[in-house]
């Protein structure tokens, strides 16, 4: 089977690329813009957030195909943690915690039950 065509995949990708911009979306002003008055973080915040919306929707489409809506919702937010922990590390400067393990650690039981036949 082509990769391209496997709507697991494609539907991950898709969604840790969104991901991506929406945790810039929610949490990048934080940083960039402590100083700016809360509606133009507010606005800029929504720029960013259309691509995330550009992305996640044709991604829930494609995805809910494979999925049922349960095991999508949980792929996101698997996708939403592993997609988290690096910016708030790397680009937030915020400590490496073992908190972030202990939370995979629970999505991993949450992933087990929705996934389970």
């Amino acid at each position: 089977m082509n990769l391209i065509s496997n709507p697991l995949l494609v539907t991950a990708l898709m969604l840790a690329v969104s991901n991506l911009f929406m945790t810039f979306a929610w949490y990048g002003h934080l940083k960039n813009l402590a100083t700016s008055p809360w509606y133009v973080a507010a606005l800029v915040s929504w720029g960013i957030a259309l691509f995330e919306y550009l992305l996640q929707v044709p991604a829930n489409r494609i995805g809910y195909t494979a999925m049922s809506l349960g095991q999508l919702k949980i792929m996101q937010e698997v996708i939403t943690l592993l997609v988290f922990v690096p910016f708030a590390v790397i680009y937030m400067n915020q400590p490496l915690k073992w908190d972030y393990l202990y939370a995979a650690l629970c999505m991993m039981g949450a992933v087990y039950f929705i996934f389970r036949a």
